[in-house]
């Protein structure tokens, strides 16, 4: 039986029209799952998905974070600490500088930390979706850092 997943859906502005194009692609497998998204992004894949004449509304399963510049990039952040979210879908803008980069980056360096799967264009969005683990039930490896917490509290 397949797990459902918490999918986060994640766009800077200019990569918001190719998220959404992506989502409406492959709206069959992401229905299947339960989404959290940041501020636009997540209103304008729910518009999307819920289907043109609302017809998939009953099954769409969408938590929407605030925009990423006013916190939510720290909520899915939260999220990605709490072991709550299994896949992260970011599309980010490689040519223009993000006022909140900062954010972005700890966003990415929690991801990486936890070992979640990464997605950070359509290629590799692709893949992640489509790879045979995506179905089942697939617990990640996290390294242990205890023994970097300990050393750190000794200092």
């Amino acid at each position: 039986m397949k797990r459902k997943k918490t999918i986060a859906l994640v766009a800077h502005d200019n990569m918001k029209p190719d998220l959404v194009e992506w989502a409406d692609w492959n709206r069959e497998a992401l229905l299947c799952h339960n989404l959290v998204c940041t501020g636009t992004t997540g209103k304008m894949v729910a518009d999307v998905l819920e289907g043109r004449n609302g017809q998939d509304r009953y099954r769409l399963d969408i938590r929407l974070l605030k925009s990423g510049p006013l916190g939510g990039d720290q909520q899915l952040g939260a999220m990605i600490a709490e072991k709550r979210v299994d896949a992260l879908i970011f599309f980010w803008d490689p040519m223009e500088a993000q006022p909140h980069d900062v954010d972005v980056k700890a966003l990415l360096r929690l991801a990486t930390l936890y070992n979640v799967p990464t997605a950070i264009n359509r290629s590799s969005a692709d893949f992640i979706i489509s790879s045979p683990l995506f179905d089942g039930d697939y617990e990640p490896a996290v390294k242990e850092y205890k023994s970097y917490v300990e050393r750190t509290l000794k200092k």
